[in-house]
């Protein structure tokens, strides 16, 4: 399956002087790199795969993570649960390259 979500921390410290958040969206980044599962962080969103035990329990560690820097945290998260599929997050790409050349 692949995840893609976009975690958003608010009040506390969380958004810094210039309204960013990269502090917090980072703590959770951490999370899904230190993971070891195929990844994609965009600027709106991070993709994971895997399996679905092992990609919920990466959202929940990365959503904790913004947690602590934030007393609420706002949750998006859509996924394609294909079974017997892997190596998605990149040959979708690649498919659809093959179609644009």
């Amino acid at each position: 399956m692949i995840v893609a979500f976009s975690l958003t921390p608010s009040g506390g410290d969380a958004v810094g002087d210039d309204g960013g958040m990269s502090a917090a969206v980072a703590a959770a980044v951490r999370v899904v790199r230190e993971s070891g599962l195929p990844h994609q962080t965009t600027a709106m969103f991070t993709y994971v795969e895997g399996d679905w035990d092992e990609v919920m329990a990466v959202v929940k560690r990365a959503t904790d993570a913004v947690a602590a820097h934030a007393p609420r945290v706002g949750l998006v998260l859509k996924a394609d649960i294909r079974p017997g599929h892997t190596d998605e997050l990149t040959g979708k790409v690649e498919r659809v390259d093959r179609h644009l050349a």
